[in-house]
């Protein structure tokens, strides 16, 4: 799978599509000349999605960590920007409507096995690793509601427990 365009773009596709087959992750091309969407595997969320956009000069990523959060909106966005001095060669964004993104840049020579996964990791660290953590900061008020209708009608709470010890009274 390759997608059009000029011979380092078409390069530079084909290795990323090599690489997704090699490490078992999901790659196709996406809406856009020169677009890739490769989903990567994850723990707290169940997946994260970035699309790759191949240019002559550079690759572009992009994936979406987490909608606009209900509350607490200094120390939530506080967090995204600390978070942000320890990441590599990628950085936290809002869009228009405060949905949190990460994005990244690298010259599409680079576009190799080695920063592939580099990168991918940093991603998948800043997504993935740090969702948790993102919802307790965004959402707790609606955790809480969801927890005590879920107990009060005696639903499963079992894609709450990550967050037990903020929402239970026991």
């Amino acid at each position: 799978m390759t997608a059009s365009g000029g011979g380092a773009v078409a390069e530079a596709g084909a290795r990323l599509a090599a690489y997704a087959a090699e490490v078992g992750i999901g790659c196709e091309l996406g809406g856009r000349p020169g677009e890739y969407v490769v989903t990567l595997p994850g723990e707290k969320k169940l997946r994260t999605v970035v699309s790759v956009l191949v240019r002559e000069r550079t690759t572009s990523l992009s994936a979406f960590v987490i909608r606009n959060p209900d509350e607490n909106h200094e120390a939530f966005y506080r967090a995204l920007l600390r978070k942000n001095l320890r990441l590599q060669g990628i950085a936290y964004a809002v869009d228009p409507d405060g949905d949190v993104y990460v994005r990244g840049e690298l010259p599409t020579s680079a576009v190799d096995e080695e920063h592939l996964d580099r990168v991918f990791g940093v991603v998948l660290a800043a997504s993935d690793a740090a969702f948790n953590e993102l919802l307790a900061l965004g959402f707790l008020g609606s955790m809480r509601r969801e927890w005590a209708w879920r107990v009060s009608r005696g639903e499963s709470t079992a894609n709450l427990e990550a967050f037990r010890h903020l929402l239970s009274d026991d």
